[in-house]
């Protein structure tokens, strides 16, 4: 829920959306005409009535299943499991005038969960289950909760959690859990459900949950604006399909369909659980809640819930669902975006080949519940959030089409340029060709300027001109070895890469820094770069792991490496087992210089100690503070002398 109406809404709400499930909506009004083009055809309309969902969903869902079930997931084996298994300018990231780093996101003003986050007054981490609150004035641990006892230090059973911030409240978004499925039998799948779990954490004095929110589905992502959280939940349908010991694929398919012809809408849309001062109210999507695109496969359903942090409670969700998939979550504020590229979760096939489009969903979020606005298709796939950005009333898509991994020659790249036409996202303009024989390893698309790194041998950076949107444009290329899979903007005309260092032949060779100079997009030029030997790091794959401290010019982020090993201190003492460090670089006019390293005490596993993998790093009032699953450790900017230690486990 948002904005003034999650203010009044209590349990009598809950359970009103629990009754709503067969309330009809008024049919979308008519689509614009068909202009043709990629994103021509994809639209979102609601269904009729609950009986219409229900008819809908079956035939879509018989079409798609296969002779082991609807192939979304791994919930049930997919069709396709051998295509699978062969297989704004402003810096949106940290650095602040008010003397602390937050998360390194996307857009400024969009926050992202993260393992750790801060507010300036207290640090709150979570790790193996455990929430942990530091005070870094006093560089003490002033409070720890253990968020689930199957998932505490001695129970913990694997994924993690991430968490938002907002005032006294934190909100803890928990691995997803499995739940019971129908009861097996020799002939029948019994697959268990997996379950999103979110935790309403009050922080004013000892931490404690106030809430606990449950709902049928894994979570795909979450985003937050003031005090307004969006959380993005995939679903498949709750069925179990027979698995008869000697039996054709042509009889298989035929049973599953039997079993989806008497599924109910209960077996469809997501229930959820909701947990608040003792009492615990459940309910479940309505079908009035539910919007179809103009060809789905019945296989999965998204649904976005939103939450008031600025509340006590965090009530039903006020969830709206798509009966499609998704895989990536884009907001610009707001807008939020939802995307689905994975075409080989079921068997969407043109003409022999996976269909390889990706699906675009808008919705408007700036104020109350979530609302429609608009869909469409482009060729190709993405490689994460960061190849979509909203810009000027225009969204921004890097895509790759033909091979996936990048190993044939018919692989390619663009940047495509979609504005809102009614209620479809249409292509104005689009600018294609580049990296014949590559993939997409990085994006990123800052004011009317996007930057786009393609590789298999070696790394050519693409400054693409969006300044007129109908016609972009390629303005240079450069060509060096390795890749960049982060890019991230450090002002006065840089670029920032994080990536691989690679021979000729695109034989990789470790960690690579790369200073870009960017101000003259005709002539982009590569000034500078930092090499670690056969080293890595999460930064590569994940940009929360990437810290820019704008004001000293200084990028931090852990490196993975054979052989550092420290001591109970944090100090390094000497090489074996694999172990990890944070490495602080300044960045000059010129180049770089290495601030220093920071290690954390080591981890005794089978009588052998290995360094720590320290995991995120931040900055409050002057101290650097790294986080790793064994605690916190406090390090002057100053020199980088250590300044305490802090154990969470």
């Amino acid at each position: 829920m948002t904005g003034g109406r999650s203010r009044t809404v209590g349990w009598t709400t809950v359970a009103a959306l629990t009754l709503a499930g067969c309330t009809a909506q008024p049919p979308a009004p008519p689509a614009p005409p068909d202009r043709g083009g990629p994103t021509a055809g994809l639209r979102l309309v609601a269904f009729d009535s609950c009986d219409d969902a229900l008819r809908q969903l079956r035939t879509a869902a018989k079409a798609a299943v296969g002779p082991w079930g609807l192939g979304v997931d791994g919930d049930v084996m997919p069709y396709a499991a051998a295509e699978r298994a062969g297989g704004a300018a402003k810096d949106a990231a940290s650095g602040s005038a008010t003397g602390f780093s937050g998360t390194t996101v996307h857009e400024a003003g969009v926050d992202e969960p993260d393992l750790v986050k801060t507010d300036g007054r207290r640090i709150v981490t979570v790790s193996r289950g455990v929430l942990s609150v530091v005070d870094p004035a006093s560089r003490r641990l002033t409070g720890r909760l253990a968020l689930d006892p199957s998932t505490g230090p001695r129970g913990y059973a694997g994924g993690e959690s991430t968490l938002l911030l907002h005032g006294d409240r934190a909100l803890v978004l928990l691995p997803d859990r499995w739940v019971a499925g129908p009861a097996a039998t020799k002939r029948r799948v019994a697959p268990g459900a997996p379950q999103a779990r979110l935790v309403l954490v009050d922080l004013a004095g000892a931490p404690r949950i106030v809430g606990d929110y449950r709902i049928d589905g894994r979570l795909v992502d979450a985003r937050q604006v003031g005090a307004t959280t969006r959380v993005v939940v995939r679903s498949t349908p709750r069925l179990a399909f027979p698995q008869p010991a000697k039996a054709t694929d042509a009889q298989r398919t035929a049973a599953n369909r039997a079993v989806i012809d008497k599924a109910t809408l209960d077996d469809w849309l997501p229930r959820y659980q909701v947990t608040a001062d003792g009492r615990t109210v459940s309910g479940r999507v309505g079908c009035d809640r539910l919007s179809r695109p103009a060809g789905f496969s019945g296989a999965s359903l998204v649904t976005v819930l939103s939450f008031d942090l600025g509340v006590s409670a965090l009530g039903a969700g006020d969830p709206v669902t798509v009966a499609a998939d998704g895989d990536t979550v884009y907001s610009s504020g707001p807008r939020l975006y939802l995307t689905n590229d994975q075409r080989w979760r079921f068997p969407a096939r043109t003409a022999g080949r996976l269909d390889d489009t990706t699906e675009i969903y808008q919705f408007d979020v700036a104020a109350g519940t979530p609302r429609y606005v608009a869909a469409g298709t482009v060729p190709g796939r993405l490689i994460n959030q960061y190849a979509l950005s909203e810009w000027d009333g225009h969204l921004r898509v890097a895509t790759t089409t033909g091979d996936r991994w990048g190993r044939g020659g018919d692989s390619v790249s663009g940047v495509h340029v979609l504005r809102t036409d009614g209620a479809r996202l249409t292509e104005v303009g689009a600018v294609t060709g580049l990296g014949r024989g590559e993939r997409i390893y990085a994006v990123r698309f800052l004011g009317p300027t996007g930057y786009v790194v393609t590789f298999r041998q070696t790394d050519p950076l693409y400054p693409v001109d969006l300044r007129d949107p109908t016609r972009p444009r390629v303005t240079g290329e450069l060509k060096v070895n390795g890749y960049s899979s982060y890019l991230h903007p450090a002002g006065d005309g840089r670029l920032l890469g994080v990536g691989q260092e690679a021979t000729d032949r695109g034989r990789i060779q470790g960690l690579q820094l790369s200073l870009f100079d960017v101000a003259d997009p005709a002539r982009p030029n590569r000034i500078a770069r930092h090499h670690v030997a056969q080293g890595w790091s999460d930064a590569e794959f994940d940009p929360h792991a990437f810290l820019w401290w704008a004001p000293e010019r200084l990028v931090v982020l852990p490196v993975m490496r054979p052989g550092v090993v420290a001591d109970r201190a944090g100090g390094e003492v000497g090489r074996g087992a694999p172990g990890g460090e944070v490495l602080a670089l300044r960045v000059g006019a010129d180049g770089f210089t290495v601030a220093g390293t920071v290690t954390h005490p080591p981890s005794v596993a089978d009588g052998a100690e290995w360094g720590m993998r320290i995991r995120r790093s931040l900055v409050v009032d002057g101290v650097l503070w790294t986080v790793s699953d064994a605690g916190l450790k406090a390090t002057a900017l100053a020199g980088l002398t250590t300044l305490a230690w802090l154990p969470t486990t």
